[in-house]
Formats: structure tokens, C-alpha cells, sequence
């Protein structure tokens, strides 16, 4: 058995998207019985919500579809805050261009990537919007597209894998 892949989902402050893409795909990876062959793990790019719990509305939508977001805020600032693992996905293009900006050099294109790629059907370079500022409903919809990029992910994961 191969060692487990490392996934890192990243936003700006990990208060809100990339805690739910966690979340949600700690979720998926237990429902197909993967526990331990997948870890994962979320960050922001800011640093204004190190320590902080996930945003109360991103908990509430969560623990309404059954899951308990946990995590507490990170920051990523360096490559080797990468280094550990094997794909990165931002939920946007500006924390994409972030993040291959402070990509160890050895790293190979590809292992930074939008999670919207891995949703089937969905736009090329379409990203996952930010709720901070809007209604219950933004959190709601960032599940919902969590859900399917992550169910996309963890496809592309096992068909790599062979």
C-alpha cells in the first residue's frame, strides 16, 4: 500500500472555504471507507484568524448536513508549509497565484491547484466564492460546491492511484 496522500485546501483566512473543503472531504474519505489513506488539512494565505475557530455559519451549514468543522485557523507563509503535501488546492485564482508564487522550486506544475477543477461539469478556473460577507445561503452554496469538487477529488485521487 502506498503511503497516504496529503491534501492541503487553502483560502484567505481558513475561516470559512477551506475549513468546509476539509470538512467535506474528511467526509467523503470516510463514507468510502479511505480513513487513513487520505489526510487532510486547510490553511489561509492571511494570517488575521490563526487559532480562530471555523466562521459560526460555515459550522452551522455543516453540522446541519452532519459534520463537525473543527479545525482552527493556519496560516501558510513559506514552501515548507507546503512541502508536506502532495496537492494543494486553492479556492480561488488570487490564492493560486499565491501559492505558486511561494511553491518550493522543485515542484512540478500541477500540484497547485483550483478545487473546482476536480468538479465535474463545472466552468474551467471557476472558483469557489467567498461568503464571508453574504447570508447563510453563500454558505450553503460553498457546501454544496465543496461537496462535488470533493467527490470529484477523491475520483481523480483513486483513478491516479490505478
Amino acid at each position: 500500500m502506498s503511503p497516504p496522500s496529503r491534501l492541503l485546501f487553502v483560502c484567505l483566512g481558513n475561516i470559512c472555504r477551506s475549513p468546509t473543503a476539509e470538512g467535506v472531504m474528511r467526509a467523503v474519505i470516510d463514507d468510502a471507507g479511505l480513513d487513513g489513506r487520505i489526510l487532510c488539512d486547510s490553511a489561509g494565505t492571511g494570517g488575521w484568524h490563526v487559532g480562530d475557530r471555523p466562521d459560526s455559519r460555515a459550522r452551522a451549514e455543516a453540522r446541519r448536513r452532519g459534520i463537525e468543522l473543527t479545525h482552527r485557523g493556519q496560516q501558510v507563509r513559506a514552501p515548507d508549509d507546503l512541502r508536506p503535501h502532495d496537492l494543494v488546492l486553492a479556492m480561488d485564482r488570487a490564492n493560486l497565484r499565491d501559492l505558486q508564487a511561494m511553491a518550493p522550486p522543485e515542484w512540478p506544475d500541477g500540484r497547485i491547484r483550483l478545487l473546482r477543477d476536480f468538479e465535474p461539469g463545472a466552468p474551467p478556473h471557476s472558483e469557489v466564492p467567498d461568503p464571508y460577507y453574504g447570508g447563510d445561503d453563500g454558505f450553503a452554496e460553498v457546501y454544496d460546491i465543496c461537496v462535488a469538487a470533493c467527490t470529484g477529488l477523491l475520483a481523480h485521487l483513486l483513478d491516479a492511484e490505478g
